[in-house]
């Protein structure tokens, strides 16, 4: 028997019926949904085709929500425009609801001005866009200007992601959309949840109140591994979550890419160690390549 799983993530790709049997019948134990895409009925439909299928293939298949996660993006930009950026220019990110240019873009975590200071890295589109705050500027109408140097330029587009690595943003753990969407999970018997940018154990705890209060507290959490915080905090997180996710796409953003293979191994190790499952994600192709 094969001890090692593979998950496989449900997209475009698998909405014909004859490719979701097909990974199926190759070895597929998961199938991920990614709630940072998607409706509810949109999941809904996915879930349930993913039940039919595996009954009529007569093989278990274990269910998996993504949270979301408590993110921070950019905004819409004018018309969809996509502005590049280069290295030296000032550039301003601000919690102002308007549609961004080539000179600013609003994000979408009003305090994060009150989160950082001057000096402080800003990182956009996985970290490959590279800010410095020079300057927090209140505005006198309850929103704030982040003034920043572009040490690394690029493309920006609507929805890009935004990174403060080092710093504790003080958002809640639990956004209402992650917490509809566990609670939509758990009344449609999904049967993992995957809690996105887990830092600490109370992350863990906050998700495990959801699923009692559904009535689902066989629902297993896997927490995912994907910042220095949640590094640190392996051990008291490994103590209230089922498993762990080692999710290096994210990790890589805020850790140094030369640490993440140690780092992977470490914690591997230490969920086996606790009898927890551990799953290792992001660019698993690619990496065998």
């Amino acid at each position: 028997m094969r001890r090692t799983k593979i998950v496989c993530t449900l997209g475009p790709a698998t909405k014909d019926d004859k490719i979701l049997r097909a990974l199926i019948d190759n070895g597929m134990n998961v199938a991920r949904q990614n709630f940072s895409h998607g409706t509810h009925e949109s999941h809904k439909i996915d879930h349930d085709r993913v039940i039919r299928i595996a009954r009529e293939a007569g093989q278990p298949v274990a269910t998996l929500l993504d949270t979301k996660g408590p993110e921070v993006r950019l905004r819409k930009f004018k018309g969809g425009a996509k502005p590049e950026i280069k290295t030296g220019d000032t550039f301003t990110l601000t919690t102002r609801e308007e549609e961004g240019t080539a000179e600013r873009a609003s994000v979408s975590y009003k305090g994060l001005p009150g989160d950082i200071s001057a000096g402080t890295r800003i990182l956009i589109d996985d970290g490959n866009i590279i800010l410095r705050c020079t300057e927090i500027r209140d505005n006198g109408d309850g929103t704030s200007d982040i003034v920043c140097t572009v040490f690394n330029g690029g493309v920006l587009s609507d929805n890009k992601g935004v990174n403060v690595p080092g710093v504790k943003l003080s958002m809640p753990y639990i956004s209402e959309v992650d917490e509809s969407d566990i609670r939509f999970a758990a009344q449609e018997n999904f049967d993992f949840v995957a809690a996105s940018f887990v830092t600490c154990a109370e992350d863990i705890l906050a998700v495990r109140k959801i699923l009692e209060e559904e009535g689902r507290p066989d629902m297993r959490i896997i927490a995912k591994i994907e910042s220095g915080d949640g590094v640190r905090n392996i051990d008291s997180i490994l103590h209230v979550a089922d498993g762990i996710m080692v999710a290096r796409g994210d990790m890589g953003v805020e850790i140094p890419f030369e640490e993440i293979p140690q780092l992977q191994k470490m914690l591997i190790k230490k969920g086996y160690n606790a009898n927890k499952q551990v799953i290792t994600a992001t660019q698993m192709l690619e990496s065998m390549i």
